[in-house]
């Protein structure tokens, strides 16, 4: 029987894993960002214009398999909740041979995906061209990038996130370095870019090998009975399928707004983009939070401990409307400030100033938007989380429909909408789930 998670200890447990979680998030999208300033450089429009494209595609085209950080942590923390050490290997190589399946996929079907994705995105000759070299050299880093997510996600759950944070951290310095060297002084121009990602997702996730080999006592060597046991591995492709279509959900939601918001005009569109970067912040936060929550609640999970799973739910609610109310605080405060430091088009600045206080307001239903996507994670309720996050896509389209007369106001409105859907709709199956999953046996 195990002990339930005190919730003094359950406090410091989620600003230990909250903490470098928020750092780690802040690093992300660093690669894409060196990339383009390093191109921007060389003062060639379409070259920029072609490297910031090929960045969006990776960030959306990786970020759909976000699902092999978010199951192997939640699998790695319900096992040190059971105590099945033991099965901390065999989910490392699990994830591992799914991470090489689909990056292997990935370098095979380049060509189409590039032809696809290019077409869709509608750029000029010039930045096609440029994006399409980027694309044709990152796309190799795929298994290796993917590998990377599999590792962090196994170092969270263990409560190892300093270790993430120190992969992630050498990722985004190794990239730098090299953009620089390659870009800069030696002159390789964009391919120089993407093959600096790609020697920083490599050198990232030799890295990752060594520090799991020392975690792992010097080897993974899993019996085979034990790697390809049919339950755990039918488990494990249910919840990466079911989170990977709730990805996709979120993606349609992101990717809808831009497109529509870029129908209002380049003012609007561009007004937008700088408050994207409010929301960002803010999910730097919370999205640390929903860390600590899927560590958390899968040792619980995994410990059977119902007591402990609630605790660490409501601490990880709490400290995030605490977290909310202090950034929704700071953009009411320095919200038009930030916005004048990020552009100097006095048509921009003012467009965002209309619609500053949809940011404004948007950290407190992300909290249970974010909170409760951890929460889920954590307890693998992936088919809930799922259909739940089916709904909130048709909620949001519904709600843009009902207020499309409004523009731009009404596309904010039902984005604010959607995290609305999302936190409540979990937030009310939540009392069913734990009831579900805790009952008597």
């Amino acid at each position: 029987m195990h002990a339930p998670v005190h919730p003094k200890i359950a406090t410091r447990q989620v600003f230990a894993i909250a903490g470098p979680a928020m750092v780690a998030n802040l690093t992300t999208p660093l690669i894409g960002i060196v990339s383009t300033t390093a191109i921007g450089r060389l003062d060639d429009a379409a070259l920029l214009g072609g490297v910031a494209m090929a960045s969006v595609i990776f960030d959306c085209l990786f970020w759909l398999f976000a699902f092999l950080r978010m199951s192997t942590l939640a699998f790695t923390a319900q096992a040190q909740g059971a105590g099945e050490t033991q099965e901390f290997a065999a989910i490392l190589v699990r994830g591992f041979i799914v991470a090489g399946l689909i990056g292997t996929a990935l370098i095979a079907l380049q060509v189409p995906l590039a032809a696809v994705t290019f077409s869709v995105m509608g750029g000029s000759e010039g930045v096609t061209h440029a994006a399409r070299t980027y694309f044709m050299i990152r796309i190799w880093s795929a298994p290796l990038a993917l590998g990377n997510y599999v590792i962090l996600g196994w170092l969270v759950g263990q409560a190892r996130p300093n270790l993430a944070l120190m992969l992630q951290i050498a990722i985004n310095l190794i990239n730098m370095a090299a953009t620089v060297l390659l870009v800069l002084v030696y002159g390789a121009g964009i391919a120089g870019a993407a093959i600096a990602a790609v020697l920083a997702e490599a050198t990232g996730f030799a890295l990752g090998i060594v520090v799991a080999w020392r975690l792992a006592g010097g080897g993974f060597a899993v019996p085979r009975a034990t790697l390809f046991d049919r339950a755990k591995l039918t488990r494990m492709l249910a919840v990466n399928r079911d989170i990977m279509i709730r990805t996709a959900a979120l993606i349609i939601v992101f990717l809808f707004f831009t497109a529509k918001g870029a129908r209002e005009g380049d003012v609007t569109l561009a007004a937008n983009s700088v408050l994207n970067n409010f929301l960002l912040v803010s999910a730097f936060f919370l999205d640390g939070l929903a860390n600590a929550a899927q560590q958390l609640c899968g040792r619980a999970f995994g410990a059977r401990d119902a007591k402990g799973f609630a605790d660490s739910t409501r601490l990880v609610l709490l400290w995030g409307i605490g977290f909310a109310l202090a950034v929704s605080a700071l953009f009411a405060l320095f919200g038009p400030t930030l916005i004048d430091l990020m552009t100097t088009s006095d048509g921009v600045r003012q467009s965002a100033r209309d619609f500053l206080l949809f940011v404004i307001l948007a950290p407190l239903p992300g909290v249970f938007a974010f909170g409760f996507d951890g929460i889920y994670v954590g307890a693998t309720w992936a088919r809930e989380m799922r259909n739940l996050m089916l709904a909130s896509l048709a909620i949001f389209l519904v709600t843009w429909w009902a207020f499309s007369a409004f523009g731009n106001a009404g596309l904010w409105t039902a984005l604010l909408g959607f995290y609305v859907a999302r936190g409540g709709l979990q937030g009310l199956r939540y009392p069913a789930m734990l009831r579900k999953t805790f009952k008597p046996a």
